[in-house]
């Protein structure tokens, strides 16, 4: 899988798998969070680094969610090490410069439908097993502010997968809630990241200063990763208070 020329976004460091979840520290519980940063092959910067802050450290695995195969083998190596998941982000995603109805391949398509949402559903399936057994679990699926509200800017097939992203979560917690297992999707609006490079036209600097920072989301995912097993929150729609999609200036129109 190649994306070169594609818009990614979400959050964290690449893809990172395997993290030590800071609350829960003595039942060495594990955590997969799934970013989506531009990388060759779906992959992610490795390694790992301490965390001062929480008092531990993070490893990474590089892994290419499209392929179920190797998600649920990475989900092995966690359970393996931690003996146990408790929470989840899934924030992968993609989008293209050819984007419009009238200029998209399907080959851009299908990618997108591949990471943006077969990804998601690899993860969350990964990881369901485990969850069960414990009867506690969290997943946070980062859809997108495209996922509540149909525009041009994102196109179609972005616009299309955030918004099964939407209802994949829902049906979770419709079969999942009387095993314990919670899960809430977090649609943010634009956010300033470096990949905001790849659009077609480029937000300026002043722009990005007024859009959600990575930070805002990273603050929002620990919140209701803190929610006691008896909170489900189901969705959470979120954007910058100077929202172009309302201002709707020719740069919010591209």
């Amino acid at each position: 899988m190649h994306d070169k020329g594609r818009e990614t976004r979400g959050l964290g460091d690449g893809r990172r798998y395997g993290h030590r979840r800071g609350g829960r520290r003595g039942a060495g519980g594990g955590w997969l969070d799934g970013g989506g940063f531009r990388a060759p092959q779906g992959a992610a910067r490795c390694g790992r680094r301490e965390n001062p802050q929480a008092g531990g450290e993070a490893e990474a695995i590089p892994l290419d969610v499209s392929v179920a195969a190797n998600v649920e083998k990475v989900a092995e190596q966690i359970l393996a090490k931690q003996g146990r998941i408790d929470l989840q982000v899934n924030s992968a995603g993609v989008n293209m410069q050819k984007r419009r109805w009238a200029d998209m391949e399907l080959e851009g398509w299908n990618q997108l439908v591949e990471i943006n949402l077969n990804g998601v559903l690899y993860c969350m399936r990964a990881v369901l097993p485990a969850m069960r057994k414990q009867r506690d679990g969290s997943i946070i699926n980062v859809s997108s502010w495209a996922g509540r509200h149909v525009s041009k800017m994102p196109g179609p097939a972005y616009t299309t997968t955030k918004h099964a992203v939407l209802a994949l979560t829902h049906s979770f917690n419709m079969d999942e809630c009387v095993n314990g297992l919670r899960a809430c999707c977090l649609m943010p609006g634009e956010v300033a990241t470096p990949i905001l490079k790849l659009r077609p036209v480029v937000p300026s600097e002043e722009e990005q200063a007024k859009m959600l920072q990575p930070e805002d989301l990273g603050r929002t995912i620990a919140f209701v990763a803190s929610m006691p097993p008896r909170v489900c929150m189901n969705e959470i729609l979120i954007s910058p208070t100077w929202n172009r999609g309302f201002i709707q200036t020719p740069s919010s129109r591209d």
